[in-house]
């Protein structure tokens, strides 16, 4: 796209633009339930037509953005996805879950919930974590004679944060490729924001919501007897392997700006490159939880191919997202919404916080909120002049605007309301008000950080 074409169409028009594109994408989604990736690249295209671009400029910012947006996070998301099947089926997640109660004592075993699930959601989809580790929050209701929500609220605060905040769990993953952020950051910046908001929203408001409302275990729950605890893999194998793209990602970031380690840079680059990183990982994870267990060649072959079955959905809404970021960059509405952020004076923090929030609120899935936030954060001019650290807090904003008020019109919602059985107006005085101290406190933490960056 050139910079003749963006220069030639009139700031007003491109708002009108803008507006009305984006009014057509949530009409499609709220109202006549169109699948979100359809309705993300109509609503993409409809902001060119009404825009007046070439035809030619429209179809080219269309590729650019599912070419740029998927090369820089398919493989991601399907290696993260490989490699947290295989920490499910292993036992991994029970193993950590078991054995953080175990130091915890039942008396903070709230604090040792949150904490497992934080850990689990970020290689882990938050759906299965939830349905893998929920068993064990009720079995501690059950032997401490307290209501679920004790257990059952620290837990799904550390899904939810690890979930949103921290890669290679797709969401920051999306939105630090298209803002073109070192993933090192965003996990370093997620993890200071996801501890805070954890602890907020998991062991504090659990005990609230655990005093206030009496939630019996369900009844299939209370008659089950508990797992074997003999057949899970050992605890410091599950954290190693965890730890390992975590860690060498973030010595990637950090060679990066240390003279000091100028001589072993090349060898950090290349293992701490995120698709690398991630392989090393699911390979020794393969190994270690797949074929010392007992798994076959075959079986595992079967588990990592049925694991990448949710992942189409996740890269195609993404690069519809990315389709919807060139396109108002290329028309150059990004300059516009660039100019109006910078005479209202308010922090690009704040904006991506406030646009992701709002998609959320409107639309209800958190991917679709952070994938149409992070492209027009990212068709901000500005965007290219800022540090690392700070597009990460930017990353870590939109991570807490898309996770923030939780209702009726998020499948989380409801996923929460029948395993925890619990009644709406139920749901939404706690699940509800969870979820926005999780996004709400990681984002306050993002902002205080974005002041020194």
């Amino acid at each position: 796209m050139t910079t003749t074409t963006a220069a030639a169409l009139e700031p007003t028009r491109l708002i009108i633009a803008a507006l009305t594109g984006l009014v057509i994408l949530l009409l499609l989604i709220i109202k006549f339930k169109v699948q979100a990736m359809i309705s993300i690249l109509v609503g993409a295209v409809a902001i060119g037509l009404i825009a007046g671009m070439p035809f030619g400029d429209i179809i080219s910012s269309v590729n650019e953005g599912i070419g740029s947006t998927l090369k820089g996070i398919a493989l991601l998301v399907g290696l993260g996805s490989m490699f947290g099947s295989i920490l499910e089926i292993s036992g991994g997640a029970q193993t950590l879950a078991v054995t953080m109660v175990k130091k915890f004592g039942d008396k903070k075993a709230a604090w040792a919930l949150g904490i497992t699930g934080l850990v689990i959601a970020m290689p882990v989809f938050f759906d299965a974590g939830l349905i893998i580790l929920i068993p064990l929050a009720f079995s501690l209701a059950k032997r401490t004679k307290r209501s679920s929500l004790f257990y059952a609220i620290p837990l799904l605060a550390g899904l939810a944060v690890g979930h949103a905040f921290i890669p290679p769990t797709p969401g920051p993953v999306l939105v630090a490729t298209m803002l073109g952020v070192d993933l090192g950051w965003v996990i370093m910046v997620g993890i200071v924001c996801g501890i805070f908001a954890m602890i907020v929203a998991g062991p504090i408001w659990g005990t609230i919501c655990g005093n206030k409302y009496d939630i019996p275990v369900p009844e299939h729950i209370a008659n089950q007897e508990d797992f074997d605890e003999s057949k899970l893999p050992k605890f410091g194998t599950i954290v190693g392997i965890i730890l390992i793209p975590l860690v060498l990602i973030i010595l990637n970031s950090i060679a990066k700006v240390m003279p000091a380690l100028a001589s072993v840079q090349p060898v950090l680059g290349f293992l701490g490159e995120p698709f690398v990183a991630l392989t090393i990982a699911t390979v020794v994870a393969m190994v270690l939880l797949g074929y010392r267990h007992g798994y076959s060649n075959e079986e595992l072959e079967k588990v990592l191919t049925k694991s990448l079955e949710p992942t189409g959905l996740i890269l195609l809404v993404t690069a519809c997202g990315g389709v919807l970021r060139f396109m108002l960059q290329n028309s150059g509405l990004g300059d516009v919404i660039g100019n109006a952020v910078s005479s209202a004076s308010l922090p690009i923090v704040v904006v991506a916080f406030v646009v992701a929030a709002l998609v959320r609120i409107s639309v209800g899935s958190a991917t679709v909120a952070m994938t149409m936030a992070a492209g027009i954060i990212a068709a901000m001019p500005e965007i290219a002049t800022l540090s690392p650290l700070y597009l990460a807090c930017v990353t870590a904003a939109v991570a807490g605007g898309a996770t923030v008020c939780s209702h009726f019109n998020d499948s989380g919602f409801w996923l929460v309301k029948s395993l925890v059985g619990l009644d709406e107006k139920t749901t939404l005085k706690t699940w509800t008000i969870m979820e926005t101290l999780v996004g709400g406190t990681g984002f306050v933490v993002a902002l205080i950080i974005s002041f020194f960056a």
